[in-house]
């Protein structure tokens, strides 16, 4: 089965907000409500307000398999943290040095939002590696337009999430650490160089 992804932009275009609303209302995410709260209240306000964009990737049945959300942020990187110096001559291009405490500061692309459609859909469902296949593919188009190469993601420490980002596919590195005192969580940030 194919996938397609489409650009929230794109469903509003051609929907407008009330319809699209009703397709996001299609997509569940119970283990982590966070995810469906942003979907069902912030996504189509977001896009319009150019924050970040959600992307849907769609199977042939027109069911949302699954989305991700882009934005770009700044981001403090301590290279003392990455064991590959490979990778911190990588970062060289991208980032300038913080003079104060000699991390990069980089400008990068971030994937806010992740997850896979967890309602049962009709058609097959796309796997999480599927899923960072589509929001590599979308990032390396806006990279061959705009530049930039370093991507980022904040997880809660989990060790299934840690081992995905992680894994052969994804090859993210963890760079830091990052608390959310509000809602009291602990998040780890991870980024891969493209």
């Amino acid at each position: 089965m194919s996938f397609c992804t489409y650009n929230i932009h794109d469903l509003l275009d051609e929907g407008g907000p009330e319809k699209t609303m009703d397709y996001l209302a299609s997509f569940e995410c119970p283990i982590n409500p966070e995810i469906e709260h942003f979907v069902a209240r912030n996504a189509i306000d977001f896009a319009r307000k150019n924050i970040s964009v959600t992307y849907l990737v769609i199977n042939s049945l027109h069911e949302i398999a699954g989305l991700f959300t882009l934005t770009h942020k700044p981001s403090f990187i301590n290279p003392q943290l990455l064991a590959s110096n490979t990778l911190k001559r990588k970062l060289e291009r991208f980032c300038g040095r913080v003079r104060v405490d000699d991390k990069f500061l980089s400008s990068a692309f971030l994937i806010a939002q992740f997850s896979k459609n967890l309602r049962r859909l009709q058609g097959v469902p796309l796997s999480g590696n599927e899923l960072m296949k589509c929001a590599f593919e979308v990032l390396l188009d806006i990279q061959r337009k705009i530049g930039g190469g370093v991507i980022f993601v904040e997880c809660e420490r989990q060790k299934k999430l840690l081992d995905f980002y992680q894994n052969e596919h994804n090859r993210f590195v963890v760079f830091g650490e990052r608390e959310d005192h509000a809602a009291g969580k602990e998040y780890v940030q991870l980024l891969k160089v493209i």
